[in-house]
Order: structure tokens, then C-alpha cells, then sequence
């Protein structure tokens, strides 16, 4: 095919989920000329979420519509480096978007922040619990930024989002009689919408935790609960609890995404153009490697094609940007043995339990009712909210019970005992499928020398370029850590008086089964930090050695976190388009002091 040279531009962005549009809305702002450049196909409400087409649950959760294809490419696993890794052939454990919007048109639409202390782990916990606390197989570090410098860009990102939620502290005022959070830091401003109703299943686990001693609060929820319009004069309709949110484009314009809260209001400016099936290649270097010079990518039709560009933002899928770095010669790369170098370190996943509840007919829990990001939550073990000291793990996770709606195909519940098929089964399909609720924990995972991210040196994508290679395992902090949580959480599950309480949780020495769904929230590849050794980017999210590449994702974590981590991803990447705009544009130039 043929090689193409296109006029240069101002910037371009690679990848186009939430913090790619969030970059393109700045930057176009800011004057520039911005191209984005997403792998996938061009999707939107219409047609990819019209009605009733978008309630298919085969095509959109058993076959994948929204997700990445593995037959183009993939990565590749190993639980440690003397096994041998192999590719992550179909989607199982996590589920990486593909198309316009990302996985945030296909999220659930859970909305947090963070706690103030995750984004100083280390030298919180070292402060508290001592410097012999931490593990040495653990390489914590904090991010290099305070929740205070973040948190008008949080509320800014719920804004843009119209997200539901009750406040507990507004400007060091506890607001509407304590209902909120109680473990959340101080806030600028309320939610911009009120949350949502209280499914029926999520208020027996309310109230059973105020039985227990404990905190409930409503889920902040990107699901809105009335009509809305954002900063950008985007449109929302109110969630009307269908049940199809993750996995699914919303039909309904309820649930936030880049395709509904930015990309209406990009399509209005001149100097923004959005490329889609434009798979990139690499980032351009001049001589020097100090210097991006713009991307190679590889078009719909085949071609090959040289984008120049002053400013390059990098924008993939959590890990992505780990393995573009990488091909880019970007940073150095990790090396395991010795420590030293930083791309491919500090990747981290989350752990996950649930505690389902099974009640026999009548209840009529109605779980076909759900929204993805509305429920009852409690944060009494998340972050640090909690005494570590005697614990010995570092971490933990917030709780909730969070209806979603369950599908007939993706599986209905069942006890322990029902048999696999037949007329048993068949029967305690029909007694609990509106009888039974859950709960989950979700827990974080901690960061080690061992679990890492560099090229696979066997397999390749369709392009002929390395698939990145996981090195990664649960350890027995973490599996440790999410234990305990679940086993404080029985009392509640008792509380909520059903017949029967079936528990998913992992054991000492078990591995990662990339199998079974978990989670879709990695971070890590790209760390922020203070320090260069090891750090990729800077606080302000910009290459400590390609000064004119930022960034941006939840690749930049240098730790994980409890939340999901959408909120905190966003208003990072807010954070560092301001640093563009207020300081880069007027002086191109390394915005801090290596």
C-alpha cells in the first residue's frame, strides 16, 4: 500500500475514550488544530445505542460488539517470568473498548473520586505505620499531586458528566444532615444532579449495614436522575433503570460518555478532525529522541500514513500506552532484575468478591431492575479509613450493592446444590431469578517488583509489531486484604436475613484466572511521579524524555486505587490539559526540572 504524508497539524491524539475527548475539547479550546486518531470504527448513541437494537445481549455482551478484537490484537500473560506467556485470545477477565468513545461508552457509569491519602500512598503509610510496613517486593510511590490542586477538576469532570449524587462535606460544611460519605474529602460544590432512587435490593443492604454499625451512602452515579445539560451543551435524558448499561451503548442518552458529553460539541468546531480506523504505530522521534516529530499510522485501506504533529497526547486503553511508549522508544524500559527503568512498571488490576443472597419466592427483588453505577455503597474499608496496623496488608476497597439488571444468557443466579441443567435447574431459575441480590468488594491491588508489563519476543499483532506481555500475579496482600473485607461483610449479609448466602472469594496461592469476568480497571505502564527513575511522565503528565508527549489514562496511576478508576483518570487528564494550555503552549519546553 501506498505511504502518505498528511500537512502537519497542531496536535494529535491517539485513542478517543474519555480522556482523549477531554484533550481534543481542551485543545480545540485552546485554538489548536487537533487530529484524534482512534483504532476502531466511528460509534455513537445512533445508530450504535438506538432502540430497540442496543437491548441485544448476544451481540453486545456474548460476541463483543464494543470490545477490542483479539484477531487483530491482543497482549499476552504470564503469572511470573519463568512461565511462558500466551495471548488473551477472547474476551474474559477484562473487557478493553474499541471505537469512538472507548470503554467509555461501553462503562458502567460508576463515578468517584479518590481518597486524599491513595494519592500519596507511600509515604502515607509510611508515615503512619512505619518505614518496615510496606513490603519490599512492593514499590508504592505517590503520584506527585495533592487531591487539593485535583479537586476543581473534579468537579468540573461531574459537571461535564451530570452526575447523580449526595454530598457530605461542601466547603467544610457537612450538607443535608450527614447522608453522604462520611469518608469523603472536602468538595467545592455539591453534585450537579440529585442520585438516583434506591433499588429495592440496594436498600435492604442500607439499611442491614446501619444495622451493623456501619456507613451506607448512595453511589455517585454518571446514570443521571433528571434531564441535564453539561458546560458544553450536551444533552441527557433521565435513566430509566433498563439495565443495559455496561456492555451497551445507552439508548436513552442517560449514561455519560465521550459520545454524549463531548463529541456533539467537538463536531461544531473547525479545527478538530476525528480519524477513526487509524491504527497507530508508533510515536515519531527526531534524531535526538528528545523530540516527537507527529505518528505513524496504519489507515482502513491499508496505507501508511505519517501524521506530523507539534504535540503528540497518548491516550490509549490503560496498558496501551505502556506497549506505545515502548515501540516508540519512549522511556526506558523496565527491567525486573536490576529495578531499574520505568516504562512497564507498577501495573496493577483490581481483586473482586461478591456475596450473593438468595430468598426464595416472593421477595420479588425485581433484579431485572438495574442502572450500572446506582446503589448503596460504604467506604468504612477503603483506602486507609480503616486501622492497618494490626492487619499486615496495605490497601483495601469500598463495598455495594449495586443492581445492575441481570441477563437471562450472561447467567442467571442459582444456589449452591442447583443442578446444571434439567428440571432442577429450571425450577431455581424460576424461584430466585427475582429473589436474589448481591453485594461486591472492590478491592485494590497493590504494586510489585515482579508484576510488570515489556514486549512479548513471540507473538505478534496484524501489523507485525510485539503484542505487550503481562507479567502479572495476585499476591497475598492483596488476596489478604480482600478476605478480610468479605469477612467483615458476612455480618451484613446475615443482617439482610436470606435463606441462603453463596460467597466469591479468592484463597491464598490462588492465581490470576483470566477466565471469568473481573474487572476491566487496569493502571499503571506509564507511572506519574516526582522522580524520573520512577516515573514515565510528570506531574503534569508530560514524558520526562519526549517533552512534547503527554500521557493520559489510567496508565499514569503509579499505585492502584479502591474506585473505578474513571474519576481520578479524568480529572488527571483536565489537569494536564490546563498545564498545556497555561504553560506549555507559551514555552514548549520540560515543565519540570528533571
Amino acid at each position: 500500500m501506498a505511504e502518505i504524508r498528511m500537512k502537519p497539524v497542531d496536535a494529535v491524539i491517539i485513542g478517543f475514550g474519555w480522556t482523549g475527548a477531554i484533550m481534543a475539547k481542551e485543545l480545540t479550546e485552546a485554538g489548536l488544530h487537533v487530529v484524534a486518531l482512534e483504532r476502531g470504527a466511528y460509534r455513537d448513541t445512533y445508530p450504535d445505542g438506538a432502540y430497540p437494537g442496543s437491548l441485544d445481549e448476544l451481540t453486545y455482551l456474548q460476541r463483543w460488539k464494543l470490545f477490542q478484537k483479539m484477531s487483530k490484537t491482543s497482549v499476552t500473560f504470564r503469572h511470573s517470568a519463568s512461565d511462558t506467556a500466551l495471548p488473551y485470545r477472547q474476551i474474559g477477565a477484562f473487557k478493553p473498548g474499541e471505537g469512538v468513545g472507548g470503554a467509555g461508552l461501553h462503562w458502567a457509569g460508576q463515578h468517584w473520586r479518590v481518597h486524599p491519602e491513595e494519592l500519596k500512598m507511600k509515604s502515607h503509610y509510611q508515615e503512619k505505620y512505619g518505614r518496615n510496613f510496606i513490603p519490599e517486593s512492593m514499590t508504592l510511590q505517590d503520584f506527585g499531586i495533592t487531591y487539593e490542586e485535583l479537586e476543581p477538576h473534579f468537579d468540573f469532570v461531574e459537571k461535564m458528566m451530570g452526575t447523580s449524587g449526595q454530598a457530605y462535606c461542601v466547603k467544610g460544611q457537612v450538607v443535608a444532615g450527614g447522608i453522604g460519605n462520611p469518608f469523603e474529602a472536602n468538595r467545592s460544590d455539591n453534585y450537579p444532579l440529585p442520585p438516583q432512587k434506591t433499588p429495592y435490593p440496594a436498600y435492604l443492604f442500607e439499611v442491614a449495614a446501619r444495622e451493623c454499625g456501619l456507613h451506607p451512602f448512595q453511589e455517585p452515579s454518571a446514570n443521571v436522575s433528571q434531564p441535564y445539560t453539561n458546560q458544553y451543551g450536551c444533552q441527557m435524558g433521565p435513566c430509566n433503570f433498563c439495565g443495559f448499561c455496561s456492555g451497551y451503548a445507552c439508548y436513552n442518552y442517560s449514561k455519560a460518555s465521550p459520545n454524549v458529553n463531548i463529541l456533539p460539541a467537538l463536531k461544531q468546531v473547525a479545527n478538530f478532525e476525528l480519524r477513526c480506523d487509524c491504527n497507530v504505530l508508533r510515536i515519531d522521534l527526531d534524531r535526538t529522541k528528545k523530540q516527537a516529530t507527529g505518528v505513524t499510522y496504519v489507515d482502513a485501506n491499508g496505507n501508511t500514513v505519517m501524521q506530523p504533529a507539534a504535540l503528540v497526547i497518548a491516550s490509549t486503553f490503560a496498558y496501551n500506552n505502556a506497549r506505545l511508549f515502548l515501540l516508540s522508544g519512549i522511556g526506558k524500559p523496565y527491567d525486573p532484575k536490576t529495578g531499574k527503568g520505568a516504562v512497564g512498571k507498577n501495573v496493577a488490576y483490581q481483586t473482586m468478591s461478591s456475596v450473593r443472597l438468595f430468598y426464595g419466592p416472593g421477595k420479588n427483588l425485581n433484579t431485572f431492575i438495574g442502572a450500572g453505577g446506582n446503589g448503596v455503597a460504604l467506604d468504612d474499608f477503603n483506602a486507609d479509613n480503616f486501622d492497618h496496623g494490626p492487619l499486615g496488608f496495605v490497601g483495601g476497597g469500598p463495598v455495594w450493592c449495586n443492581p445492575t439488571g441481570i441477563k437471562p444468557i450472561s447467567g442467571i443466579p442459582v444456589p449452591t446444590g442447583t443442578p446444571g441443567w434439567g428440571k432442577g435447574w429450571k425450577s431455581a431459575i424460576k424461584d430466585n431469578y427475582i429473589n436474589t441480590a448481591s453485594f461486591e468488594v472492590h478491592g485494590s491491588n497493590m504494586v510489585y517488583a515482579d508484576n510488570y508489563l515489556d514486549l512479548d519476543p513471540t507473538y505478534t499483532d496484524s501489523f507485525g509489531q510485539p503484542l505487550l506481555r503481562f507479567t502479572f500475579d495476585f499476591k497475598d496482600n492483596d488476596i489478604r486484604m480482600v478476605r478480610y473485607i468479605t469477612e467483615r461483610m458476612q455480618q451484613v449479609a446475615r443482617a439482610m436475613n436470606p435463606k441462603s448466602i453463596q460467597t466469591s472469594v479468592m484463597q491464598i496461592g490462588d492465581h490470576l484466572d483470566l477466565r471469568p469476568y473481573q474487572t476491566t480497571h487496569w493502571a499503571g505502564g506509564v507511572a506519574m511521579g516526582a522522580d524520573r527513575d520512577t516515573s514515565v511522565v510528570n506531574r503534569y503528565l508530560q514524558s520526562w524524555d519526549v517533552h512534547n508527549v503527554f500521557a493520559v489514562g489510567s496508565g499514569v496511576f503509579p499505585v492502584g486505587i479502591g474506585y473505578n478508576p474513571t474519576g481520578l483518570a479524568t480529572a488527571l487528564a483536565y489537569w494536564s490539559a490546563k498545564a498545556i494550555r497555561e504553560q506549555y503552549l507559551k514555552d514548549p519546553r520540560p515543565l519540570v526540572d528533571a
